[in-house]
C-alpha cells in the first residue's frame, strides 16, 4: 500500500518549480514514445458542441444535489472504452482494499466515515491535478471548456448542476469539478459539519434524575428529582431520543447526507476522468499511472459499496469496470454485497 500512495504522490503531486513540470513539458515526446492500448492511438470522442462557459452559482453548497441526464441519443455508438477491458483493469497493488475499508471495532462509525471521506478526497485530488495541468504546446489545461463542454461520463451520461433557482444547467467539466471541490472542502473544514473536537469536551447536559447539591434542606438535596413518565411500549432507542450516524461522536444529523453527497460527486469526477481522460493524460504520462488511477478508484468503490454510500444507479457509467473487479476479487464479496451498508 505504501508503494501505491508514494507512486501517486510522485506522479501527480510533485509540482515544485511550476505545475507543469514533469507532466506536460514533453507531452508530445511522451505521446510518441508511449503507444496506446491498441495500435491506432484511440482518441476521446469529439464533443457535440463547444458550449459556452457557465458562471458559478453564488452558493454552490445549496446547489450540489444536481441531476443526471442521459444523452439525446443513448443508442449512438461510442468508441471502445479501453478501461472496460480486463487487460487494462489492473491495479497497482496486490490483494484488495478490505483492510483499509473495514471500520476498526473501537471507532465510531461517524469518525470512520469522516476519515474515509477526507482520505478519498485527498486521493482523487492528485488525479484532478493531472487534468488541470497546462499543456505548454497549446497553453490550455487538459480538461477545458472546449474539449469538455459538459460534465459527462461518455455520451450516455451528462451531469448538470442546479443553480440558485434550483434549475439544472449545463456546466463545463472543469467548472463542475471546481464547484464540487469547493463544496467538499467547505464541508470538510466546517467545524459543525465535520467537527474535530471531542463531544466529551463540551459542557455535560443536565439530566432530570440528577442529585442537586442544595435543594432546601440537606435531606431534600439527597432526593433524586423524578424523571418524566415512561411506557413499557417504548423501545430503548425511543427513550434515548432520536439517533443518527455519528451522533455519539458529535456529528450533526445532516452528516450522513453530506457524506453521501460527497461520494456521489467524487464518483462523477472519477467517471469523467475515465471516459474523457483515460488516454490523455493518464496513458500518455506514463503507462503505469492508469493502474494508480484504477487502484484509487477501486479503493473508493470498495468503501462506498461496503457502507452503502453510493447507489447502484449512480455506479452505472463505470459498472463494467466494477464488475471486472468484483469477479476477480479486487472488490471483495463483503464490499460488493454492502455488508455494512447504512440503510437509513
Amino acid at each position: 500500500m505504501t508503494t501505491f500512495f508514494q507512486s501517486v504522490r510522485q506522479g501527480f503531486a510533485n509540482r515544485q518549480g511550476g505545475r507543469a513540470n514533469g507532466v506536460n513539458t514533453n507531452l508530445n515526446q511522451q505521446r510518441s514514445q508511449n503507444t496506446s492500448p491498441v495500435t491506432g492511438n484511440p482518441t476521446n470522442p469529439s464533443p457535440s458542441s463547444t458550449g459556452a462557459p457557465v458562471s458559478f452559482p453564488s452558493t454552490p453548497g445549496a446547489s450540489v444535489d444536481e441531476t443526471l441526464k442521459p444523452c439525446a441519443d443513448p443508442l449512438a455508438p461510442e468508441e471502445t472504452k479501453w478501461f472496460f477491458k480486463e487487460a487494462y483493469a489492473k491495479l497497482g497493488v496486490k490483494g484488495n482494499f478490505m483492510p483499509l475499508a473495514a471500520k476498526p471495532s473501537y471507532l465510531d462509525l461517524g469518525d470512520w466515515l469522516a476519515h474515509q471521506t477526507v482520505e478519498q478526497y485527498r486521493l482523487i485530488t492528485y488525479f484532478i491535478v493531472a487534468v488541470q495541468e497546462v499543456n505548454q504546446n497549446t497553453n490550455t489545461v487538459v480538461c477545458n471548456a472546449t474539449e469538455c463542454p459538459t460534465m459527462s461520463a461518455g455520451r450516455h451520461y451528462i451531469y448538470t448542476w442546479l443553480n440558485n433557482e434550483r434549475k439544472p444547467i449545463p456546466v463545463p467539466a472543469c467548472q463542475y469539478i471546481a464547484l464540487v471541490q469547493r463544496w467538499i472542502v467547505g464541508k470538510i473544514h466546517d467545524p459543525v459539519a465535520f467537527p474535530t473536537d471531542s463531544p466529551f469536551g463540551r459542557t455535560a447536559p443536565s439530566f432530570e434524575s440528577s442529585y442537586p447539591s442544595t435543594v432546601g434542606t440537606e435531606q431534600e438535596g439527597r432526593k433524586p428529582i423524578p424523571a418524566g413518565p415512561t411506557t413499557l411500549n417504548c423501545t430503548l432507542s425511543d427513550l434515548a431520543g432520536h439517533d443518527w450516524v455519528g451522533k455519539s461522536a458529535g456529528f450533526p444529523e445532516s452528516f450522513l447526507g453530506d457524506v453521501r453527497t460527497a461520494w456521489r460527486q467524487m464518483f462523477r469526477i472519477y467517471a469523467h476522468l475515465y471516459h474523457a481522460h483515460f488516454i490523455n493524460p493518464f496513458w500518455h504520462i506514463h503507462n503505469p499511472n492508469y493502474m494508480d488511477l484504477n487502484s484509487s478508484f477501486c479503493y473508493f468503490v470498495s468503501v462506498g459499496k461496503l457502507f452503502g454510500l453510493i447507489g447502484e444507479r449512480d455506479l452505472e457509467p463505470m459498472q463494467e469496470l466494477i464488475d471486472i473487479w468484483i469477479f476477480n476479487g479486487s472488490i471483495p464479496t463483503d464490499c460488493a454485497n454492502g455488508a455494512f451498508a447504512i440503510t437509513h
